[in-house]
């Protein structure tokens, strides 16, 4: 995986149990000049985060995996690395999603510009003014369950 002078800063760790959402995903963050590690599920995601001893800006994580989930990845994650921004995808949440403070969610199937943009608003917040605001909120509450 090639790594920009600019990207160098700005590492994003893309989980997805899906091979072809994970090698797309991977392939566009790249092309936009960032450093991506990736995972198939959420132990292999632990994993790549002790082994990389460097800052990792973003986890972006599909929301439903086999055995470990988006949230407990992200619970467990936020937890070694305060400081890295939380960004779960999914096509299949029936009911309320309520994620942690300063967490955002991105619905599949999305387009790339609308990937492009919410990551970089969340990661550069000094590059988004060129592609304008990012696309969801963080929600408002720290409770990490799913409601039906």
């Amino acid at each position: 995986m090639p790594v920009h002078a600019e990207s160098a800063q700005k590492v994003i760790l893309v989980v997805d149990d899906d091979p072809g959402v994970l090698q797309f995903v991977a392939e566009l963050l790249e092309d936009s000049n960032y450093h991506v590690l990736t995972a198939t599920n959420g132990q292999e995601a632990l994993d790549q985060s002790v082994k990389y001893k460097g800052e990792i800006s973003l986890l972006l994580s599909d929301f439903q995996m086999p055995g470990m989930n988006g949230i407990d990845l992200a619970t467990e994650l936020t937890a070694r690395r305060p400081q890295i921004k939380v960004l779960l995808m999914s096509g299949f949440i029936g009911g309320m999603l309520i994620l942690n403070e300063g967490w955002h969610f991105l619905a599949k199937p999305f387009i790339a510009s609308q990937l492009r943009t919410l990551v970089t608003g969340l990661v550069s917040p000094e590059r988004a003014s060129k592609f304008g605001p990012p696309a969801t909120r963080p929600a408002a509450t720290r409770s990490a369950t799913t409601m039906s």
